[in-house]
């Protein structure tokens, strides 16, 4: 299987991004545990990174909040869709947008700080092998105090293994565990995504960054290319998600879960 740039992949998938994800009802519920934690952390006025903005979703929300945000991607039909969004929202005079590869991003000079705070959300950072590069290049961008909102896939989703297993995928089932091992975003292309635990994130974000909290996004939930679960058995869903907020913050589920948000501040 041959890898494809990650600007390529991902301009291959901006098209269809938001039906496939954002427009799901599984998708909505995990992106409203994120915006619940952006409200609590970021206020109008603040200046915030975004690291892999996809379509924009989280630019156009923090902005209409009156938060000012550089959205950057590696896909420049990513960063398409963000500006169409922003303008659609009234909002394109705080949503800056810059294309820049995350691998690169300690190399990046066209970058400027300072931010108030960072936000890469669902998964941006599961592209790039080592993410302390990165955790250093942030170090010099993010003021003392600044927080920093990093949401990735984790290496191990219950939901993921059922399922697949139930359905006679073991290669499937097991693919988080194979880091580095090439994905299928669409049809030609693939790029290479790891799957870092809570413990390794926090540890290649020290020293420069405290840990302030860690939380599960999908423990009980499945994820969200299972939407079709919604409309087959809405009552477990229901049941499902009033499970999460209870148990979101609490060890072993923030390790068990599709995707985890590990909350840290830049150290004064």
């Amino acid at each position: 299987m041959e890898d494809t740039p990650s600007h390529h992949a991902f301009d291959a998938t901006a098209s269809g991004y938001d039906r496939i994800f954002t427009a799901t009802r599984i998708g909505r519920r995990y992106r409203d545990v994120v915006w619940a934690e952006l409200a609590r952390s970021f206020q109008a006025g603040d200046r915030v990174l975004e690291l892999g903005c996809g379509t924009g979703e989280d630019a156009v929300w923090l902005a209409r909040r009156g938060v000012r945000v550089q959205a950057t991607d590696s896909s420049e039909a990513m960063l398409d869709a963000t500006r169409r969004k922003a303008a659609a929202a009234g909002v394109e005079h705080l949503v800056a947008t810059q294309q820049i590869e995350l691998g690169a991003l300690e190399t990046t000079r066209e970058l400027s700080g300072p931010f108030d705070g960072v936000l890469s959300d669902f998964g941006a950072l599961n592209c790039v092998p080592d993410r302390r590069p990165t955790a250093r290049a942030l170090a010099g961008l993010v003021v003392p105090g600044g927080l920093v909102l990093i949401v990735v896939m984790g290496p191990i989703c219950p939901w993921e293994m059922f399922w697949h297993l139930l359905h006679g995928e073991p290669v499937a089932a097991f693919r988080r565990l194979r880091q580095g091992a090439p994905v299928r975003v669409a049809d030609g292309q693939n790029v290479r995504v790891w799957y870092p635990s809570p413990r390794r994130l926090r540890q290649e974000f020290e020293p420069w960054f405290q840990p302030l909290g860690l939380t599960a996004i999908g423990c009980f939930l499945p994820p969200p290319y299972l939407e079709h679960l919604e409309d087959t058995k809405p009552g477990l869903i229901r049941r499902l998600a009033a499970l999460e907020p209870r148990w979101s913050r609490v060890f072993p589920f923030t390790w068990l879960a599709d995707h985890f948000m590990l909350a840290l501040e830049r150290l004064r």
